[in-house]
C-alpha cells in the first residue's frame, strides 16, 4: 500500500522526498512516513524506471532531490490500482486507496472494485449476523457485533453513493457540483 500511495502522490507533479513522506504520513493518519520506508521505495521506483529524480534548489540555498512520475510509472500505478480481487476486497485500506484514486481509473474498473467490496461486505455481514444468532456474546460482545454491523451498513450506503458518482461522466459530476 505504501508504494501505491507514494506513486499516486506524484500524479500531480514533481515532489521532494520530504514532501512525499509528510503527505504519505498524513494520508495514513500518522506523522511523517519513516525515511527507512520512503527512500528505499523511491530507489526501487527509480531502478524500475517508474520515477525520475533531478536536483532542484531548496528554499534555503541547499540542493534537494525532486522526484517525478514517468509514463511507465503512471501505467504501472494504474495497472496496480486496477488489479483488485476478492481477496483484495477484504482490505479496507486497499479499497479506500483505490476509491481515492478513482479519477485515474476507467469507469468499468471503478464499478468492479465497488462491486467486489460490496460482495465482501455482504458476506461479512452474513457471518457476523450468524455469530450474533448462534452465540451468547454477552453485553460487551453484543455491543461490538452491533457496532461492526452498523459500520458495514454505513459503508454499504456510502458505496451505493460512490457507485452513482463513479457511473457518471466527468461532465455530469461537474454539473452536479455546480448545482
Amino acid at each position: 500500500m505504501n508504494d501505491l500511495i507514494l506513486l499516486a502522490l506524484l500524479l500531480d507533479g514533481p515532489k521532494h522526498g520530504y514532501q512525499l513522506k509528510r503527505e504519505a504520513g498524513f494520508l495514513f493518519g500518522r506523522g511523517d512516513m519513516h525515511n527507512n520506508l520512503v527512500y528505499p521505495l523511491l530507489r526501487r521506483f527509480m531502478t524500475a524506471g517508474w520515477i525520475s529524480k533531478k536536483s532542484a534548489p531548496g528554499e534555503r540555498g541547499q540542493t534537494r532531490q525532486q522526484y517525478s512520475l514517468t509514463g511507465t510509472g503512471r501505467k504501472i500505478l494504474i495497472t496496480r490500482l486496477s488489479t483488485y480481487s476478492n481477496a483484495d476486497a477484504s482490505s479496507f485500506e486497499g479499497f479506500i486507496t483505490r476509491v481515492g484514486m478513482f479519477a485515474v481509473l476507467r469507469q468499468e474498473t471503478r464499478q468492479r472494485i465497488l462491486l467486489e467490496r460490496q460482495s465482501y461486505l455482504r458476506a461479512r455481514e452474513e457471518t457476523i449476523g450468524a455469530l450474533r444468532q448462534n452465540m451468547d456474546l454477552g453485553v460487551y460482545g453484543g455491543e461490538v457485533v452491533g457496532q461492526l454491523l452498523k459500520q458495514i451498513k454505513a459503508e454499504q450506503a456510502w458505496i451505493r453513493r460512490v457507485r452513482r458518482l463513479a457511473g457518471k461522466t466527468t461532465a455530469d459530476r461537474v454539473s452536479a457540483r455546480e448545482e
